[in-house]
């Protein structure tokens, strides 16, 4: 549900013969916000784990064990690689008539406004930090004599969803803020395995970069939550 929505607002508004091209970079950040409250909504039950960095925050954290962790990230890879199938099912066309080769990737994958794979990943980093370290702070409010919950499946989709169009609006304009290693990894993956008249190259070269990152990213916040964030 991440995957196809997500990827779906790009294709919408950057693809040519698209009836919303030219939507322009908010209509991505609040697409995007709106396919983390849908895929949140829908995972609510398994703990609303759609992110490896998130994921291993709460690694970190000592929220979940390595199996768990395991777990999560499979389910999460095959979720984005089937999510950006569907894209490609919904806009074969505008893809194939599509005549740049980058705006296809694009569909599918992040890429730098400016390539410096140092300070993108720093970009990465910082961004996915903000994101993780505010997931765990959600999850950590509650009230147990009141019957508050607390924990991330408790945080309900409407927040994340925020926070994600923040991240976008504010910190998403170096990297395209992938934010989520699957998020990229997977729609990468198929851009390349996929038969996309004149798709070019996956740029395979850039996508450590938004796998990287963000798992530093999520290990940091997550190691920081325990110093600064407090426990109700």
């Amino acid at each position: 549900m991440l995957l196809l929505l997500g990827g779906g607002v790009v294709a919408t508004a950057i693809l040519a013969k698209s009836k919303g091209l030219g939507g322009g970079w908010l209509l991505i950040n609040f697409g995007w916000g709106l396919a983390v409250f849908a895929g949140v909504t829908v995972s609510y039950s398994s703990g609303a784990h759609l992110n490896p960095a998130v994921t291993i925050g709460l690694l970190t954290t000592g929220d979940i064990t390595f199996v768990q962790a395991l777990v999560y990230w499979g389910a999460q890879m095959v979720g984005a690689l089937i999510g950006a199938f569907f894209v490609w099912l919904a806009f074969k066309q505008h893809l194939d008539a599509e005549e740049d080769a980058g705006a296809k990737l694009g569909v599918f994958a992040t890429g730098p406004a400016i390539r410096n794979y140092g300070w993108n990943l720093v970009t990465e980093i910082i961004a996915t930090f903000v994101l993780v370290f505010v997931v765990i702070g959600f999850g950590r409010v509650g009230d147990a004599e009141v019957g508050t919950p607390a924990g991330l499946a408790a945080l309900g989709a409407v927040p994340v969803a925020l926070l994600v169009v923040g991240i976008g609006a504010s910190l998403g304009g170096p990297t395209g803020y992938a934010i989520n290693p699957a998020r990229d990894l997977g729609p990468r993956i198929m851009h390349a395995l996929l038969p996309i008249k004149g798709k070019g190259s996956s740029d395979w070269s850039y996508a450590w970069v938004p796998i990287v990152g963000p798992l530093v990213g999520g290990v940091l916040a997550g190691a920081a939550s325990g110093l600064l964030l407090p426990i109700m």
